[in-house]
């Protein structure tokens, strides 16, 4: 059996996006604009947090999944796709990350 995966999800979004009407969570999110969008994310990664204190593995789980819903669907709000982000990454590989980081402090 496939893999569910993280771009799997993105074309979920993209699908729900495209479509209309009452029946999309996704939509409405979308509908109500990126700052919503963010904001919905962050109250996911407050509970994620939450979740990851917590001795609850099947909670953490369940927090981790809605908080890379939520920012794939902000991501989606501002143009930027999974691809976009995975380039990202993909050029950090080549340093430690402590000198990528140190690479984007603007002191």
């Amino acid at each position: 059996m496939p893999r569910f995966t993280l771009h799997d999800l993105a074309a979920v979004i993209d699908a729900r996006a495209a479509s209309g009407g009452e029946a999309s969570y996704t939509r409405k999110l979308l509908d109500k604009g990126a700052a919503h969008c963010a904001k919905k994310l962050g109250e996911e990664a407050v509970e994620t947090v939450i979740a990851g204190v917590e001795n609850d593995r099947e909670h953490l789980i369940g927090e981790s999944a809605d908080l890379l819903f939520h920012l794939l669907v902000l991501l989606k709000s501002r143009g930027v796709t999974l691809d976009d982000v995975e380039a990202a990454l993909e050029k950090r590989t080549g340093m430690s990350g402590l000198e990528e980081k140190a690479s984007r402090r603007h002191d």
